[in-house]
């Protein structure tokens, strides 16, 4: 029988957990580098686009209805009432005897049912500092979860041609990041930068700064913990003002906006949608929202109450085919992680060169050409002149060319290393999403054993399982949108790339040839 039951009760928020942190090393590169491998989000301290009192007040406007404006109003008071919401609990009848041995409130043994059954509990891991621990996914798993879910909380899975797949979002759309502005306020004594974004299914635009893109991140990062949330381009503590600088982030913007958008779970997302569709001029809108968004309830534990996966004869998961499974996208990761570094590398030192070598070594060739034409021109002969001039514009070619290479990599490297970039940080989110897969599968193993033994009753086990299969699905859902989503990037951008080599090497030939053709009247 399933473990889960429904009935109504009192809200129980459950306590968020905080996402675990990844180390940042220093970065290098040419010529703004990307987001180094292994980094992750961080809270604004001060460096970047300071934080200030146009967000924070005392307020408590969240806490009333339709707190995310007209656009998402409270379900409740849209007319959900108790039928629009329903009490969802995973709570068992768990010895958890780390707790002391006591038992859910509301769920004692049946009178004369603690054998030797009810004497086996699965043990907590140890480190409680763990990602399994702290996303929730621990307490999820041995049926403590409890909260309320309403149906626009819910994060359906399905099965698809390659397996697990979250349910595409029924109304698709996009969302522009153009015109990065510099604004002042007060008086002029802050200076920042905002990007204007035009999300296609509303087409009014909103005024962003990167402190508000920073919020999100932290908002979704941690009520995500089995979803890659894309990690935002680097923060910086000087030339945040730079033309190259701005233009380098609103790239990045704009990736990882394109990745937000295409999630079908992240786009849906109650805090996505209010960032972008909140008007820029209501400060209070803005305001009842954030809170709205902190104040959220299906975040840790609860979060894997939300959702939904497929029911019915052969929707049921191999534990030992989805544990291949999960190994295999682990080796994959790394070996695109290390693929990726050396990429990254050779792209940068690439770039390196054509900026600064191969543009001095075509322009040194010019110049030595045209030393050469400036000692024909001695030669006071009429017939002299053409050849003279000839080789004066295959010296002007060379210098041509050479401003050619040292503008190439902005054409086609640097797309590439800014979708390098962009990969880095979902190859840095994976390892904290299997581990939470990898530690619920442990529970379950753990289970079994106790059930051989005699130690637990079968219906807890399978509660266990079944728990361990919703994050299972979950878990294969997202590694089949990572490699969806991974195939259109680096075709797209391998397409680019190559097409911009071909247009690069069109102008060269081009400038040679017209060198060439100043040599037949000669």
């Amino acid at each position: 029988p399933p473990p889960a039951a429904f009935k109504p009760a009192a809200q129980q928020p459950a306590p968020a957990a905080a996402p675990e942190p990844f180390p940042v090393p220093p970065a290098a590169g040419y010529p703004f580098p990307p987001a180094p491998y292994g980094g992750s989000y961080q809270p604004s301290q001060g460096s970047d686009d300071d934080w200030d009192d146009d967000w924070d007040d005392s307020s408590t406007v969240a806490d009333e209805p339709g707190a995310l404006g007209s656009s998402y109003p409270d379900y409740e008071a849209a007319g959900g009432g108790a039928a629009g919401r329903y009490r969802l609990s995973t709570r068992s009848e768990l010895n958890l005897g780390s707790r002391g041995g006591g038992h859910p409130a509301g769920h004692p043994h049946p009178p004369g049912g603690g054998g030797a059954k009810s004497s086996a509990t699965v043990s907590r891991n140890l480190n409680r500092f763990s990602t399994f621990v702290k996303s929730g996914g621990e307490a999820f798993v041995l049926g403590e979860a409890s909260g309320f879910v309403k149906d626009g909380d819910k994060l359906c899975v399905v099965l698809g041609p390659r397996g697990p797949e979250w349910q595409e979002n029924p109304y698709p759309f996009q969302c522009s990041i153009e015109d990065p502005t510099k604004q002042t306020k007060f008086k002029g004594m802050k200076s920042y930068i905002a990007y204007k974004l035009v999300p296609s299914h509303t087409g009014q635009q909103v005024h962003r700064r990167y402190k508000h893109f920073d919020w999100l991140y932290g908002r979704l990062a941690e009520k995500f913990p089995v979803i890659s949330v894309p990690h935002l381009p680097e923060k910086q503590a000087t030339g945040r003002f730079e033309e190259d600088f701005i233009s380098k982030r609103r790239k990045g913007l704009a990736w990882w906006m394109d990745h937000m958008c295409s999630h079908p779970v992240l786009a849906q997302c109650d805090a996505f949608q209010h960032f972008l569709t909140c008007p820029s001029t209501d400060e209070k809108a803005w305001k009842q929202g954030k809170r709205k968004a902190e104040k959220d309830e299906m975040v840790g534990a609860n979060f894997f109450l939300t959702i939904s996966v497929p029911t019915g004869p052969g929707a049921g998961l191999d534990l030992q085919e989805v544990e291949s499974q999960v190994d295999g996208f682990k080796a994959f990761t790394k070996k695109m992680d290390e693929s990726a570094l050396q990429l990254n590398h050779t792209a940068n030192e690439f770039a390196r060169k054509q900026v600064t070598g191969f543009k001095k070594e075509y322009q040194k060739v010019g110049h030595s050409f045209k030393c050469l034409s400036q000692a024909f021109e001695l030669d006071q002969q009429a017939f002299s002149s053409g050849l003279n001039q000839a080789i004066a514009f295959t010296a002007e070619a060379y210098d041509a060319i050479g401003d050619l290479f040292a503008d190439q990599p902005r054409q086609d490297l640097d797309p590439v290393m800014d979708l390098l970039a962009l990969y880095q940080g979902h190859l840095a989110n994976f390892p904290d999403i299997i581990h939470v897969q990898k530690g619920a599968l442990t529970k379950v193993k753990e289970s079994k054993r106790h059930v051989e033994e005699g130690k637990m009753e079968l219906q807890k086990a399978e509660g266990i399982q079944e728990r361990c299969n919703i994050i299972s699905f979950a878990t294969l859902a997202e590694i089949n949108h990572f490699h969806k989503i991974r195939v259109r990037d680096f075709k797209s951008q391998m397409q680019h790339f190559l097409q911009q080599q071909i247009l690069f090497f069109q102008k060269v030939t081009q400038k040679l040839e017209e060198a060439l053709h100043k040599y037949d009247s000669v």
